[in-house]
């Protein structure tokens, strides 16, 4: 198995204890996602993450594909981490982990994902031609409407 790491990190202009309560918030995770996925939550949620939860949603992966994820919340550190990781999903292997930090312009966000697709080498060539760009998509939206919602002084992305 190969994993592939992402590698984003961004800073919003509020204090720390907002970012994380927008990002301890499960039902904000829908306006994060792109729509082109589709996102649909299938199971309740409570208001805020803890370790141990599942979420079970489905998205669009193709045109016409649409698959069931489950995430579950490994870790969690209020105002400093969590880790959600594919327990079933359109990944062979999804780890994400998101840090949170205080900074003098508000609270530093960074996620590092390592993830790896199924179908070995036609997963990986899927993968190159394909998934990596998806990542990459998916980051530049949620930095995006962070923007609109949180506000952003500075932003930087890089895949790793």
């Amino acid at each position: 198995m190969r994993l592939r790491r992402f590698d984003a990190t961004q800073v919003v202009p509020v204090p720390l204890d907002q970012a994380w309560s927008f990002f301890s918030d499960a039902s904000n995770l829908p306006r994060i996602t792109p729509p082109w996925l589709d996102f649909r939550l299938e199971s309740e949620l409570p208001e805020r993450a803890h370790a141990g939860m599942i979420a079970v949603y489905r998205v669009r992966v193709a045109p016409g594909v649409r698959v069931r994820w489950v995430t579950e919340i490994t870790h969690l550190e209020a105002e400093r981490f969590f880790v959600d990781e594919q327990r079933f999903g359109p990944y062979r292997f999804w780890h994400h982990q998101h840090h949170f930090r205080a900074v003098d312009s508000g609270t530093e966000i960074r996620d590092i994902v390592h993830y790896a697709v199924p179908l070995g080498p036609l997963g990986r060539v899927v993968d190159r031609v394909r998934i990596a760009a998806q990542v990459e998509e998916i980051f530049a939206f949620r930095r995006q409407v962070l923007i609109r919602i949180l506000g952003e002084e500075s932003a930087t992305a890089s895949g790793r």
